[in-house]
């Protein structure tokens, strides 16, 4: 956490309004997971471009006359990005990076100090390339479909959930949405993977697309220290239909919600819903 809905709503409320401003300073406070790897000063003037997204990861392009290239932004397992529009309050404890621009003032707060800002020459190159590297497909991607999961399913022997955890077959089916999707599609999380069809794959993608878009609808998850950029909670956990649910009916057969550990991981599952 956060996960591929928390940082895709993060991109869509900073991407219009940053779009074209210009870096006028930027504050580097308590170490984050990863060095900036350059100087603060070498991004003054720089001109802020288009905010893409890749996984959990932001990318934010800057293009000046002497250097070009760009900040990969990550939020780790606490973090959240705001823009101040207006003069910021004083920066808190957990405020550990601010980029001042010409359309206001971008603060990373991030308690447990997972999250990382670091500067790439482009998305291509390291050490943007290196982190990027062992990233599965984008849910999304047209050229993402039932086959390519399960030819992706068919090389693994871990449980599916784990394998839709790892992230390197598909992104962002986090440990709240991996739940809700394997159990709209009818699949035990404890599946394992390469036993799956190519009906139950589609079925897989179908729920995971419909969770995923549903998530970014509601603003993510708010777990515990997420927020959107003008600070609001996500929604999305108060419509989950098994996560965090343990003990509790199934909203399908009234069944109660079973709550298992898979890798140290809370898994909640209708086990009459669920098969495997």
């Amino acid at each position: 956490m956060p996960e591929l809905p928390e940082v895709e709503v993060t991109r869509i409320g900073l991407a219009e309004r940053l779009r074209g401003a210009r870096v006028r300073s930027v504050h580097v406070g308590s170490p984050l997971r990863w060095p900036l790897g350059v100087t603060a000063r070498t991004l003054h003037d720089l001109e802020i471009g288009e905010l893409a997204r890749r996984g959990k990861y932001l990318w934010m392009p800057l293009a000046g006359r002497v250097r070009s290239g760009g900040l990969l932004w990550h939020l780790g397992m606490s973090g959240s990005l705001a823009l101040h529009e207006r003069a910021p309050p004083p920066r808190g404890r957990h405020d550990h990076f601010e980029l001042v621009s010409s359309a206001g003032t971008l603060r990373l707060t991030d308690p447990r100090r997972f999250g990382a800002v670091l500067w790439s020459d482009a998305l291509d190159a390291d050490p943007a390339r290196r982190l990027l590297a062992g990233l599965g497909a984008e849910p999304f991607d047209a050229g993402f479909d039932a086959r390519a999961l399960h030819a992706g399913c068919k090389r693994r022997r871990c449980s599916i959930k784990t394998a839709l955890l790892a992230g390197d077959i598909v992104v962002g089916a986090g440990n709240i949405y991996a739940c809700e999707a394997l159990f709209r599609a009818g699949i035990d999380p404890r599946t394992r993977c390469h036993r799956l069809s190519l009906v139950r794959c589609e079925r897989l993608l179908v729920a995971l697309r419909e969770v995923l878009a549903e998530a970014v609808a509601l603003g993510g998850s708010t777990l515990r220290d997420f927020r959107d950029t003008d600070g609001s909670a996500g929604e999305f956990q108060i419509n989950a239909r098994v996560y965090g649910r343990e003990g509790q009916p199934c909203l399908q057969c009234r069944a109660p919600v079973r709550r298992i550990v898979q890798g140290q991981r809370s898994t909640f599952l209708c086990a009459h819903c669920q098969t495997r």
